[in-house]
């Protein structure tokens, strides 16, 4: 490695032309690099004092050995969008001073000329700097002088324009940036061929600019250390047409969300988001067989993330054609349920190759949908259904496809639970649907639930039947009666009170009979969310309320629930999800009259703690379980003694009851040991135990 400090500027002129290998990123600065850069150049160039200005290191490896009668052009190993945000700068800058030369050095001619052209070649030689793809085409046209292509990159045409703009505003005069771009300064790092690691260097590299996203890591990863006719095959086989069908923005915004759902579907783990390309880069090792060949190996593994770029683009892109499946993945994206992903990932896989219906597919997915619409409406915390669909297909039986995914939503515990029929019924009347982060999502499926053609509910907006408006008519009051605040309050948001309508402005705060009868109003209302208010009389409180009732039981088929027989279920239910046969009769201990009251007042406070916990007879103890226990108690003769399952180290214990049985031998789950023996201990070892069902839903929530 050789390392050097040079003027931006003269090391452009002396370079022969610096190229984009393929595996790196595309250009990815925005306005918002584009106008640090400039700010900079512009204080530079405003102040005699200041002498240069260090913009970072551009490190490269010649593409091959030089000759006497043509230099080999540079590989650009970091350092591309410096490169090339100054070279649209100087475009710009040159189309700028047209004839006139502001500063000495600073004609048009002699700007293109040293720094964006080799005057005396052709073809691709005539440019000094090469982007890969999309970008190579854009800024030829650009420095060129040519018309854009069709599909030109939107980055680089973006910040050509943005620099124009600046120049054209004439807030900097032509002078001032010419001098700050003659004082950028860079490292110039040349690596040797024979004796640099590209790979390892590209990795500690810290430079200056937009950080690299975890797929341009991976990217490089996979190509960088290839042979390059290799290289290329498979850039262009595989990873270019991933970057197309994602699309030019949406590849900067969800790749790196795919590429961790991806490795979370194949090896069972969610990695941290921070940490997408360690992770990828043990499975690339774990992965490989013995007998397998390193360029084997990286086909196979390229080849495999394309599969599953497909896959993702068709769900979480609006990619997919069939117009079952594309239906059923809208909704789903409307909802926003991107941890079910790596779940889906696995069954579009066995859908592709055959092993899983279109038809039983998008049931699968209509139930995962069910699932996370029930819990929001239910208000259970959704921040633990990562780890239940990361680790959901260890539950496929996949000769009973259908049936196994059925039943594991069925037999899913506590807080992770499918919501029953009651629970959802329940719970969907009374809501605050109005504010529900995708209203436009449930309206729409409520309204075109059955429907064999679509009805356009953005069209429609959303109605409160009775008003929102605080100081309600007299018409309105007298309509409700005397507690119509508290019915105002109540009901105002919730399902019996919101329909749609394409009349809002009409209806404004008119009285109920006049919304009904208008032209336009309730009576003859097309949608079937309307279907009954033609008939009402009079909008009170039991007309909420009924209305309420009647679209709940509707809701429960929108968004049905998994059924299966019994016996069915018995059979998927392992034996671990078997109740126990055991019972208080069993602990002679806790029948003493000593020892009963305390116990029941311990039980009575630790089920209380969260809906989630559950009390379960076991042969030697006592277990409180939320997904797994976090507090057991062994009853003796004159007290109960707690295990807490949680390490010494993270119990808070001011009065110091606790003892750290670490490695010893002991009934119960847990490094913590406290006892309890009266009734005036008992709110301080409660405070103990819920410290321990908090570690617990914590990092259920938090994985």
């Amino acid at each position: 490695m050789k390392a050097t400090e040079a003027k931006l500027l003269d090391f452009l002129k002396k370079s022969p032309q610096f190229v984009i290998p393929i595996y790196q990123r595309t250009y990815s600065w925005t306005e918002k690099e584009c106008r640090q850069l400039w700010d900079d150049i512009v204080r530079c160039g405003r102040n005699d004092r200041i002498p240069v200005h260090f913009i970072g290191s551009i490190v490269y490896v010649e593409s091959g050995l030089s000759q006497v009668t043509h230099q080999a052009p540079l590989l650009v190993i970091d350092g591309q969008q410096r490169l090339t945000t100054v070279s649209l700068l100087l475009t710009a800058l040159a189309e700028a001073v047209g004839e006139s030369e502001p500063f000495d050095g600073f004609s048009q001619r002699k700007i293109r000329n040293y720094y964006l052209l080799n005057p005396e070649e052709s073809g691709e030689r005539h440019f000094k700097l090469l982007l890969s793809q999309t970008d190579k085409t854009t800024l030829t046209a650009l420095v060129g002088n040519n018309p854009q292509p069709e599909n030109h990159s939107l980055r680089v045409d973006g910040n050509y324009n943005v620099f124009r703009k600046w120049i054209k505003s004439g807030e900097v005069d032509l002078p001032t940036l010419c001098k700050g771009l003659a004082k950028l300064v860079v490292v110039d790092i040349a690596l040797s061929r024979d004796q640099d690691n590209p790979q390892l260097i590209f990795e500690s590299m810290n430079s200056t600019g937009k950080e690299l996203s975890q797929a341009d890591l991976i990217r490089n990863f996979i190509l960088m250390g290839l042979e390059p006719t290799l290289q290329t095959r498979l850039y262009e086989q595989f990873w270019r047409p991933m970057e197309v069908e994602f699309g030019q923005e949406a590849y900067g915004i969800h790749f790196d969300d795919f590429m961790r759902h991806y490795l979370t579907v194949r090896t069972g783990v969610i990695p941290n988001i921070n940490a997408v390309y360690d992770a990828f880069k043990n499975h690339a090792r774990e992965t490989r067989s013995g007998a397998e060949s390193d360029d084997s190996h990286v086909e196979s593994l390229v080849k495999m993330i394309r599969d599953y770029s497909r896959y993702f683009c068709a769900m979480a892109l609006g990619k997919e054609t069939d117009p079952l499946l594309k239906r059923a993945f809208h909704d789903l994206r409307e909802l926003k349920v991107d941890v079910a992903y790596p779940f889906l990932l696995e069954l579009y896989r066995d859908f592709a190759t055959g092993h899983l219906s279109k038809e039983d597919f998008a049931s699968a997915v209509r139930m995962v949908e069910s699932y996370v619409f029930r819990r929001a409406v239910c208000a259970i915390p959704t921040n633990s259904m990562n780890k239940t669909f990361a680790t959901f297909t260890k539950a496929l039986k996949k000769d009973r496809y259908l049936e196994s995914i059925a039943a594991h939503f069925l037999l899913l515990p506590s807080y992770r639970r499918f919501p029953s029929d009651d629970e959802f019924e329940r719970d969907i009347k009374t809501r605050d649907l109005y504010n529900f982060r995708s209203r436009s999502y449930w309206l729409r499926r409520f309204e075109n639930y059955g429907r064999k053609e679509m009805a356009q509910v953005d069209e429609y907006s959303v109605e409160h039947i009775l008003p929102q408006n605080e100081n309600l008519s007299i018409a309105w009051q007298a309509s409700l009666g005397d507690e119509w605040k508290r019915i105002q309050q109540t009901w105002l948001h919730t399902l019996g009170n919101l329909t749609l309508t394409g009349y809002n402005s009409e209806y404004s705060d008119r009285p109920f009979i006049e919304k009904r009868d208008m032209t336009g109003g309730f009576k003859h209302s097309p949608l079937n969310v309307n279907v009954g208010l033609g008939q009402i009389e009079a909008w009170d409180e039991a007309a909420i309320i009924e209305r309420a009732k009647r679209l709940a039981k509707r809701a429960v088929s929108v968004w049905g629930a998994p059924k299966l027989d019994d016996a069915i279920l018995l059979a998927f239910r392992s034996k671990t999800d078997t109740a126990s046969s055991y019972t208080i009769e069993d602990h002679p201990h806790l029948l003493l009259p000593t020892i009963r009251p305390l116990f029941e007042a311990f039980r009575k406070e630790v089920l209380a703690l969260d809906p989630c916990v559950n009390e379960e007879f076991l042969k030697l103890y006592v277990a409180y379980k939320a997904e797994t226990n976090f507090v057991d108690i062994v009853p003796q003769a004159k007290r109960l003694r707690l295990s807490l399952n949680m390490d010494f180290a993270e119990i808070s214990d001011p009065k110091g009851l606790c003892k750290d049985v670490t490695d010893l031998g002991r009934w119960g789950n847990g490094d913590v040991e406290v006892g309890l023996s009266t009734f005036e201990e008992l709110p301080y070892v409660i405070g103990l135990v819920r410290q321990a069902l908090e570690k617990q839903l914590g990092e259920t929530l938090e994985s």
